[in-house]
């Protein structure tokens, strides 16, 4: 009999998760993770991780599996928190959901599942896994949740081959209701708990209070750029991938003073609230930042040209290839559909690769394209690979 280990969060997806795989004949262990407990950083009363952990247990006890709950603070502060708060200081905008699928779920929670004797560990990601066959080896695949309204495998962007093949996916293949139908049949306490919202420890805390713990509130200037292309060095031509793949390069001397903010670094592009600057016909949207010299570029309407770009780079170093057999050689181009982040629609794009990394053009300008997000592309419903967006 195979054993998995089940990271129960104490929600309906991954008591579902568990259920189904009793069900299916696996030894079930459940093990609750434990991420946040630093009481430097506020952490808001609508992470009540503590009820997560007893509604956890008391699923384990009504499937009467084993359970325990295991404290990977430590290790999450060093891998999630602090690499997210070093990035928001350095002007960009980290994805911690990915960050900690990657290095605490299918890294340190499934080493210590390993040292339990798992063969494998389920999460309640609505996504799937394909095993394909090539050149006599075996490769697994990240497929898409069969819920076009759920599909996480966004946030699995990351993994690579070694954590797909210990993982398991229970309910890839259902509906959001088919969910909490099942749960409800099976009598679980957690059928019609609510969707937990981000990570735990952010809870609902407002961002800006959030990172003005650890990050130094520091007046400086809202600069204004008129809506005239003339004002940017680059635009949606045709041209050369270094070119067509760069941020607007804003040019302040041709822009306007227009308030002040707290700084730079709790803000990114396409942001809207918080700016509190009226008086204008349209809203002003965040289109540009410089931690450097501490200055927020904004500009007017949702149409305006400093919120698009045509395309993204993402230098080798910060490539990962799920399916490292579709891996692009130096000057091979592919088409793929691509996302900058969750829940946006696929879009057409050209994947080109060059010695300092891989240049992704869309087929129409993207909005809000950030530096230190992950772009994730895909061929029909596998993820082929991502990237950190430079």
């Amino acid at each position: 009999m195979k054993r998995v280990v089940v990271g129960l969060s104490g929600g309906v997806d991954s008591s579902v998760a568990a259920y189904l795989l009793k069900e299916q004949g696996y030894e079930v262990i459940g093990m609750f993770m434990k991420n946040w407990h630093d009481d430097s950083v506020t952490i808001s009363n609508e992470c009540p991780w503590l009820d997560d952990s007893n509604d956890a247990m008391i699923v384990a006890q009504h499937l009467g599996i084993p359970f325990q709950a295991i404290d990977l603070s430590t290790e999450y502060k060093t891998r999630i928190v602090d690499y997210m708060f070093a990035e928001y200081k350095a002007g960009r905008t980290p994805n911690p959901d990915v960050l900690c699928n990657r290095e605490i779920k299918f890294d340190v929670f499934l080493d210590a599942a390993v040292k339990l004797g798992a063969d494998y560990v389920a999460t309640g990601h609505y996504c799937r896994k394909g095993i394909i066959e090539k050149d006599k080896t075996e490769i697994f695949q990240l497929l898409a949740g069969k819920d076009p309204n759920k599909d996480q495998s966004y946030f699995l962007c990351q993994l690579n081959q070694s954590q797909l093949s210990k993982a398991l996916f229970p309910i890839g293949e259902l509906l959001k209701p088919e969910v909490r139908a099942i749960a409800k049949e099976a009598g679980l306490s957690t059928a019609q708990k609510k969707d937990s919202q981000g990570l735990c420890f952010i809870g609902k805390v407002h961002l800006p209070d959030f990172l003005q713990q650890r990050l130094e509130p520091k007046k400086g200037k809202v600069i204004e750029v008129p809506f005239d292309s003339t004002i940017f060095k680059n635009g949606f031509t045709d041209g050369d991938l270094q070119n067509i793949t760069k941020p607007y390069n804003l040019i302040p001397e041709l822009g306007e003073v227009v308030g002040d903010h707290n700084g730079a670094h709790f803000y990114t592009i396409g942001q809207r609230r918080g700016l509190n600057i009226g008086g204008y016909e349209k809203p002003l949207f965040v289109i540009g930042t410089d931690t450097d010299k501490n200055v927020i570029y904004t500009g007017s309407g949702d149409d305006h040209p400093g919120l698009y770009r045509k395309g993204l780079f993402i230098p080798t170093i910060d490539e990962h290839w799920i399916r490292t057999d579709l891996k692009l050689a130096v000057d091979e181009s592919r088409d793929y559909m691509a996302r900058i982040r969750y829940r946006q629609p696929l879009e057409k794009c050209t994947l080109h690769q060059k010695e300092e990394g891989l240049y992704i053009i869309f087929d129409r300008p993207q909005r809000g394209v950030t530096s230190g997000q992950f772009a994730a592309w895909y061929k029909n419903d596998e993820l082929i690979g991502s990237g950190v967006i430079n």
